[in-house]
């Protein structure tokens, strides 16, 4: 059982070729995580701002509510005078 030559070089091209192919894929699925990483921490960046941004809005109005309502709020008439 002699390897020829071509049969030979044929096995090691294919042989190459897969290792190639094993790199690209390896590649493409770095390529894959790294951008859903990112897209993810994106993502959680703009709800913890968008959530932050809904509770200083929030205190705002509560604060403002809270004077105008100190502010018209009348004294309560002495029973005593």
């Amino acid at each position: 059982m002699i390897i020829s030559f071509t049969k030979l070089f044929a096995l090691l091209i294919i042989f190459s070729t897969g290792l190639v192919s094993c790199a690209e894929f390896k590649e493409a699925g770095r390529t894959i995580g790294h951008t859903a990483r990112n897209v993810t921490r994106e993502i959680g960046h703009g709800t913890r701002d968008a959530a932050k941004e809904i509770g200083h809005g929030t205190k705002r109005v509560v604060n403002s509510i809270g004077q105008e309502t100190s502010d018209s709020a009348q004294p309560l008439p002495d029973d005593e005078q």
